[in-house]
């Protein structure tokens, strides 16, 4: 069996002019990075302003074993499908983030004949859009230590800098450090912290962004800390926002590659789903559903994280509404909620999955609470029983739920073409106003109740004395009517990551709140999860190398 490096180094990929003009784009519509690779002009979404939208369709999932589900293959497996029935689709995806690469997790191109390419530039530095991020980003602390430094005009409290530095990867000792050390010519001493770059505010602020100008009134917003007397002090204070904005200006076109059937995709930006909103930029999506017939894109992880915030979210920020949505369930993943160890998911056990089924009913009643039509895609392995995928389709036929069995990863988009043609279908019904999960005059504690009880199944949340004196705070502050952006973890419904399946009688832990003014969102911490991951045990770093002639191995 090939490698996912091995699939995609063996495929014919058309030059990117190709691509660009089988989507009638002109010579001043895009700029190339290499043979493969373009960057999409930031105007190209107002010159297509006239046009009519292609159907948006949302790709998410059932919570995932620590490997993932292959929600990114199914997703470009679906794109080549729908192209195969001779709709002009497009994918839109994020782009992955180092920190997983050299982790567990993985890349985020897909896999098998359903990938988007060249995916080793994908999966490492691409167009250096996360690059840019990361420079802004500790420009900002740059420039906040330097005004302390240089006598602190705006009275920055050092004990309340709120704002962290960021780097690319996964690095546990970064968690919490003392910056300034050393006497006084090296600053003045004071707590800080590093976050993973897909954690930063600005990545979302870019992510959320509908143009330059929003851009910069977006980061004029941030937040970065607070005075003596407790007024927050912003990137407007520091007159940062230019040099930001300058740092920011290529990272904000969209990067146009190509699937291994050459399917176009677009793929922009990159925010964690269980630690940030987890979704790609509302450019690239809106660009996307000008230029074709049906946009497939995906939001992180289950529908817990990265769908919920995709609806409550970025459709409130960027007009956008799903035509339909896909909720990708795996053998695997369904016997790991059924209490079986991750060591054992490849043995037959109809019986765990008869019990895990219940993570996936509740996902989709989370769909359902939106009021979208939706299709489950049941991803195949090559481990899974013929048994264990009959009970699981004829559960789906006795509940009603429309399910196709996929195998994009070895057979491309020949292997999603049921999946396709029940999703046109489903996206062909009448459209229903997208039902949000709360108001946004609600106030804090309740959104945070609403998306805790309705998306995860949960009795009540639980404020911290800490987390309960931010709200109050952030209200009076007249942060109260932002949407909530809950940072919570992946693999369970609950706060707790071993409480798989579907738990009840539970409740959901608040640790702290951080306000993303700029992103126009509250961040809510919960339970343990941290906005730095660490490595694991043996890292896939571990597996890559460089051959003599230059050939990336050991990448997936």
């Amino acid at each position: 069996m090939k490698s996912d490096i091995e699939i995609a180094q063996e495929t014919t990929l058309k030059p990117i002019h190709d691509i660009a003009t089988d989507l009638s784009l002109s010579e001043e519509d895009w700029e190339p990075y290499g043979r493969t690779k373009a960057k999409l002009s930031t105007g190209l979404l107002e010159k297509l302003e006239e046009k009519p939208d292609g159907k948006i369709v949302l790709v998410t999932s059932i919570n995932p074993t620590p490997a993932g589900e292959g929600k990114s293959t199914v997703t470009v497996g679906l794109g080549q499908a729908l192209n195969k029935l001779n709709k002009k689709a497009i994918i839109a995806l994020r782009e992955p983030s180092l920190g997983p690469v050299m982790g567990l997790k993985g890349g985020a191109a897909g896999g098998g004949y359903a990938q988007v390419l060249p995916m080793e530039d994908i999966n490492l530095h691409f167009t250096g859009d996360l690059h840019a991020i990361t420079t802004a980003n500790n420009a900002l602390s740059a420039l906040i230590d330097n005004h302390i430094h240089r006598g602190n005009n705006l009275q920055i409290d050092p004990r309340r800098v709120e704002w962290n530095r960021v780097l690319d990867m996964n690095d546990r000792a970064l968690r919490q450090v003392v910056v300034g050390l050393g006497g006084p010519t090296k600053g003045v001493p004071r707590e800080d912290a590093f976050s993973i770059t897909v954690a930063s505010e600005i990545m979302a602020v870019l992510c959320l962004a509908k143009d330059l100008h929003d851009l910069k009134r977006r980061l004029k917003k941030i937040v970065i800390g607070y005075t003596y007397d407790e007024k927050p002090v912003t990137v407007k204070d520091l007159d940062a926002e230019g040099a930001l904005t300058v740092l920011l200006k290529d990272a904000l076109k969209p990067n146009l590659v190509q699937t291994t059937e050459n399917t176009p995709a677009i793929i922009h930006g990159g925010p964690f789903a269980n630690i940030a909103h987890g979704c790609n930029s509302i450019i690239a999506t809106k660009t996307a559903a000008k230029l074709g017939d049906y946009v497939v894109t995906e939001a992180g992880f289950g529908a817990d994280l990265g769908a919920e915030k995709f609806l409550n979210i970025k459709s409130r920020a960027g007009g956008i509404q799903p035509s339909a949505v896909v909720i990708v369930a795996t053998i695997r993943a369904l016997k790991m909620h059924g209490g079986v160890g991750k060591n054992e998911l490849t043995t037959e056990n109809v019986e765990a999955i008869a019990s895990g089924i219940e993570n996936l009913k509740k996902h989709i009643e989370t769909i359902e609470s939106f009021g979208l039509p939706y299709v489950v895609a049941i991803n195949k392995f090559p481990t899974d029983s013929q048994k264990e995928i009959d009970f699981l389709k004829e559960w789906c036929s006795t509940n009603k739920v429309e399910v196709a069995l996929t195998d994009v990863w070895k057979n491309g988009g020949a292997g999603g073409v049921d999946l396709a043609e029940k999703v046109i279908k489903k996206a062909e019904e009448p459209a229903k106003n997208l039902e949000y999960t709360y108001n946004l005059h609600d106030p804090l504690e309740e959104k945070i109740r609403s998306v805790a009880q309705t998306i995860y199944g949960a009795d009540d949340i639980v404020l911290s004395a800490k987390a309960r004196s931010q709200l109050v705070f952030f209200e009076n502050l007249g942060w109260g009517k932002l949407p909530v952006c809950m940072a919570k973890t992946q693999y369970a419904l609950s706060n707790d990551p071993s409480q798989v399946g579907r738990p009840t009688g539970f409740t959901i832990h608040i640790r702290e709140l951080r306000a993303s003014v700029g992103a126009e969102f509250i961040v809510v911490l919960t339970g343990d999860v941290m906005t730095m991951p660490g490595l694991p045990q043996h890292p896939a770093a571990l597996n890559m190398d460089v051959t003599e002639d230059g050939k990336i191995v050991g990448l997936f």
